[in-house]
């Protein structure tokens, strides 16, 4: 069954289970809630930074009640956003592209790029060319996350097939990203695709190493890694809350960029509360540097991610037009006299 399809039920039912916009006690008074998701991932940092360092409660001040919730993969989240859990999340492409193709258009606008880059097909030491993955057994974070999605695509152009139940000439396992980790240290998978902190603690780790960089499969070495989406609702009836979500957005990203080892001091805090594990600063230092910190949703990616997904048949052939709304962030851009970014 398509990837696709597993989100019929949900996207079917979006209207009924969505109420009217959320307020902090629900009675329509008071500050507007808004539930903001995000990864324990190092490619999440600018929503880590965000919410450790108060910079989007400062933006929202006390008219608008932030809550926070945690995620593996983006399948998750959009089914969160389905069932009228969440209100914006940072997610990769695909989950963007599923909310969007199931709701035919309604559900969600993407707002705002974040990361760019850090993700990687680490694998055993023995393995060092392509050819040798017959017959092997890798891992993705989720079956048609972003991540699983680029695997599958980049597979097919080196000759392999791969089902959705773990078939084919490489068998994928979608797994949570810290099972990985641990499934691939103790020898039970060859490798697995996937983003930071997690790639480079298979190397350092588990012993592996780096077969694909992601970033030498697209154009300029830049694609989407994580993005802003927001849902079509909450759009709609609080444009001043996400225009400050946005300002958020782009004051933590400068925060990231400007302050680097003030926002991994933050990151390595809350993914140890996170994730109960402590990140070395060692690896946090390895990881950061394969990423770049940029309010540009990279659009073009997108696209490609979409046609990947198409021809892996986890998506239905989907018109994009309307995906992306970057009026308030280029307001906001404005605002903080940085250059705007084109809508697509």
């Amino acid at each position: 069954m398509k990837l696709a399809r597993l989100l019929a039920i949900a996207a079917l039912g979006l209207a009924a289970c969505r109420g009217p916009a959320s307020t902090a006690n629900g009675s329509g008074s008071g500050p507007v809630e808004l539930r903001l998701g995000y990864f324990p991932n190092l490619t999440h940092a600018t929503a880590i930074v965000g919410v450790k360092e108060g910079i989007f409660a400062d933006k929202f001040g006390s008219g608008v009640h932030l809550t926070t919730q945690t995620f593996n993969a983006g399948g998750d989240v959009v089914e969160a956003i389905f069932n009228g859990g969440l209100d914006a999340s940072y997610v990769g492409a695909n989950p963007a592209l599923n909310a969007w193709a199931q709701s035919n258009g309604e559900a969600i606008r993407i707002i705002s790029g974040a990361t760019s880059g850090g993700v990687f097909l680490v694998v055993s030491p023995d393995i060092v060319d392509p050819r040798q993955l017959a017959g092997k057994e890798l891992a993705s974070p989720q079956l048609g996350n972003t991540q699983d999605v680029a695997l599958r695509a980049w597979l097919k152009e080196q000759g392999f097939s791969t089902d959705q139940e773990g078939g084919g000439d490489v068998s994928i396992l979608p797994q949570a990203n810290a099972d990985i980790l641990t499934a691939f240290a103790s020898g039970q998978i060859d490798g697995g695709w996937v983003p930071e902190p997690w790639a480079t603690r298979m190397v350092e780790e588990g012993g592996g190493h780096i077969l694909v960089d992601e970033r030498s499969l697209w154009p300029n070495g830049q694609f989407v890694a994580t993005q802003l989406i927001v849902a079509t609702e909450f759009l709609d009836a609080h444009p001043d809350v996400v225009k400050r979500l946005l300002e958020g957005q782009v004051a933590a990203n400068d925060f990231v960029n400007q302050k680097p080892e003030e926002a991994k001091k933050d990151v390595r805090e809350v993914l140890s509360e996170l994730t109960g594990s402590n990140l070395e600063p060692a690896i946090l230092d390895k990881a950061w540097n394969n990423m770049e910190f940029t309010d540009d949703p990279i659009a073009s990616s997108l696209a490609e991610s979409a046609k990947h997904a198409e021809d892996l048949g986890l998506l239905e052939p989907t018109d994009l037009t309307g995906i992306y709304d970057l009026t308030l962030l280029n307001e906001v851009l404005a605002g903080a006299d940085e250059d705007p970014i084109a809508t697509p």
